[in-house]
């Protein structure tokens, strides 16, 4: 169940891991995002539990479905769980049957409606950067593509520039 918390309008919030925060501050200290006051942390709030209490939340045989991940039924069961958490709802798809030799039977996939896939992704985006520490990375190098003609490369996980006579990058390993 989750925990219910009052919106003081004076306070100041974050609209993505909804932290609170005295009057004056600018930037949540988890997320990094700028801050919103109370008023509009309210207003938020109505706004996302109006969208989930306009879902129809048990999918019927009319909607039309898509898959977004497949695993093992304990990964999809977790993700399943941060939906719900959510108010989206899912459904898990998939063969029950075992191979009979104990590796834990299929895989499973999980779908959701196509109407709620632009919402699921970008929670599932969200939900990646806070769960690997990403927040605080620099990704801008992450397109980096290393070129052994060329005489120079940065290496697009720690951003090290380094001779391409070496295949690995000398400052954090990475193997190119």
């Amino acid at each position: 169940m989750a925990m219910r918390f009052r919106i003081e309008p004076d306070m100041q919030y974050c609209p993505r891991c909804q932290d609170e925060y005295r009057p004056g501050v600018q930037v949540c200290v988890t997320c990094g995002d700028a801050l919103i006051s109370g008023v509009q942390m309210q207003d938020l709030l109505d706004k996302k539990n109006g969208r989930q209490s306009g879902r129809a939340v048990p999918i019927t045989p009319e909607d039309e479905l898509v898959d977004i991940i497949k695993g093992k039924i304990i990964n999809v069961k977790s993700v399943q769980a941060l939906l719900s958490r959510e108010g989206i709802p899912s459904l898990i798809a998939g063969d029950s049957a075992s191979c009979g030799k104990g590796c834990g039977g299929t895989d499973v996939r999980l779908q959701v409606r196509t109407t709620d896939l632009p919402e699921v992704m970008a929670l599932l985006a969200r939900e990646h950067v806070q769960t690997t520490g990403l927040t605080d990375h620099d990704t801008s190098l992450v397109d980096a593509v290393f070129d052994p003609e060329a005489g120079s490369a940065t290496c697009p996980a720690c951003g090290c520039a380094f001779s391409t006579e070496s295949k690995a990058c000398p400052d954090c390993g990475l193997c190119f």
